[in-house]
């Protein structure tokens, strides 16, 4: 037991402290921004994030992975919250969270194995590109002081590690964010701050249940929004997670961390928060930072909270341009430029899905349909490029045409599999050699079916050799060739 906690909690306590520490005040204008997007007053995107945090820093399957209150979920709540409320939103993250520990159990996370790298590639592009776009608001119609400090920032963070002892003591980013507040206070520069984003709650969290009529009503007004929640939530989630474990060259439970996601937005729902899930800006920063256990994810929680709360007025004045380009270098680290260089060599499949992910996600602004249209053009690509690796050769023997079938028999090679075949040859026996063939789905069963069928319809026997054990349980199962009428049942289909 000890050493579990050593090997999760205290094996890099400096490292994920200072951490979890830049992490917190990253997290402080995401989550004020994230709330004014959904409708709701900030501290519902600042006690979200604080909850999050600290909760999932404990039943999270992902150390290391920061969760809190997130852009993609704030912009599917817009709708309720217009029409119904702060307190049907508040059902609907306690659902969300429901419906995310069933998907935990029913080991959804293991879905994951069937995202290819090309499509998680162009999902981190494509969040980089989002980052990036998100700071050009606080880049335009500002004076040159905001780009001074920001290049001021920028010129910090890339040349304090560098710098030594200092630049392996502290994280670049926590050391510009305190310089430039510092400069800023000192100058008295008239830009834009922390506080300029809205006000800071001055409270610690309550327990608050949802003021909601216990109904059907209130199900039927709030499940397509919870299911929407839970699903963008997870994936955004097991998509940060996968790139997490590639940086930091470690795995992570994907299924725990579906049931710590749900859990985590109970805990949100119960003290007024948002639903929220895993950042991969925020992650990013963490593992830059140092951080990697889940005392930085805890650290940063329990740090936001602290500011927020008790140290409002001196957060208040961190510049956002300070921010800005710590986002910067996150949107810069998180871009694949490797990718760019790999266009030449891969294949011209692997970059058309890595693109298209891209495009649909900076078009939408919705990470699911951008993982979602990748996946499906990927399994498309795969499809197409299995059903090519079919062959079919014949021999006539002694009056006999001998068909020797090798390959995958399905969906996509079906039509491919009944043209191999001439039914109109005048023969007495035809013997369809099968033992080097898989077939795996109804389609491949009817094309077998319309073959046989073809042949004894035109006097010829057909006998079916080699055909493997699970080919046959399909085949004898759904095949119609060996019962009776089964010329008709074939017309009649």
């Amino acid at each position: 037991m000890l050493k579990k906690l050593q090997n999760t909690w205290f094996f890099n306590i400096r490292g994920d402290v200072l951490a979890g520490i830049v992490v917190a005040l990253a997290l402080i204008p995401e989550a004020i921004a994230f709330s004014i997007i959904a409708g709701v007053d900030p501290k519902v995107g600042l006690y979200a994030s604080f909850s999050i945090a600290v909760v999932i820093a404990f039943v999270g399957g992902r150390p290391g992975m920061i969760s809190a209150a997130t852009g993609a979920m704030a912009l599917l709540m817009v709708t309720l919250v217009k029409e119904h409320g702060l307190q049907y939103l508040l059902a609907a993250t306690l659902l969300c969270g429901v419906l995310q520990i069933l998907a935990g159990y029913l080991r959804l996370g293991s879905l994951m194995r069937f995202v290819s790298r090309s499509v998680v590639t162009g999902f981190v592009n494509a969040l980089a590109i989002l980052i990036f776009m998100a700071q050009l608001p606080e880049l335009t119609n500002v004076t040159w002081h905001v780009y001074a400090m920001t290049a001021a920032g920028l010129g910090i963070i890339y040349l304090l590690p560098y710098v030594p002892l200092i630049g392996r003591l502290l994280p670049s980013p926590l050391v510009c964010i305190m310089v430039l507040t510092a400069v800023s206070i000192a100058l008295g520069l008239d830009i834009r701050t922390v506080g300029d984003m809205g006000e800071l709650p001055d409270t610690l969290p309550i327990f608050l249940w949802p003021q909601v009529p216990l109904n059907i009503d209130t199900l039927l007004i709030i499940l397509p929004y919870s299911a929407a929640l839970a699903v963008v939530g997870l994936l955004e989630s097991m998509m940060t997670a996968t790139i997490v474990d590639d940086l930091s060259d470690t795995s992570s439970d994907k299924n725990r961390e579906c049931k710590g996601q749900g859990i985590a937005n109970i805990a949100s729902g119960l003290v007024g928060g948002m639903a929220g899930c895993a950042m991969i800006g925020q992650s990013i920063i963490n593992v830059k930072s140092g951080g990697r256990g889940r005392l930085s994810s805890l650290t940063a929680g329990v740090v936001l909270l602290v500011m927020v709360v008790f140290l409002s007025d001196w957060v208040s004045q961190i510049p956002m341009a300070a921010l800005v380009a710590v986002m910067i270098m996150v949107s810069i680290g998180t871009f694949s430029w490797a990718s760019l260089r790999d266009l030449q060599k891969y294949p011209l499949s692997t970059n058309l899905v890595m693109i298209v992910t891209v495009v649909t996600v900076v078009w939408t602004h919705n990470l699911a349909y951008g993982v979602l249209a990748g996946v499906l053009l990927a399994a498309m690509f795969f499809a197409n490029k299995i059903g090519r690796l079919l062959a079919i050769d014949s021999e006539l023997i002694n009056g006999t045409r001998r068909y020797q079938v090798i390959g995958q028999v399905f969906f996509a090679s079906a039509d491919q599999f009944v043209e191999a075949f001439d039914t109109r040859e005048s023969l007495e026996n035809v013997v369809i050699d099968l033992t080097d063939a898989h077939f795996w789905d109804i389609t491949a069963v009817g094309a077998l079916d319309k073959v046989v069928l073809k042949f004894r319809g035109a006097g010829t026997e057909v006998d079916l050799v080699g055909l493997n054990q699970a080919s046959a349980t399909l085949v004898d199962r759904f095949a119609i060739h060996g019962k009776p009428d089964a010329l008709d049942q074939l017309l009649k289909h």
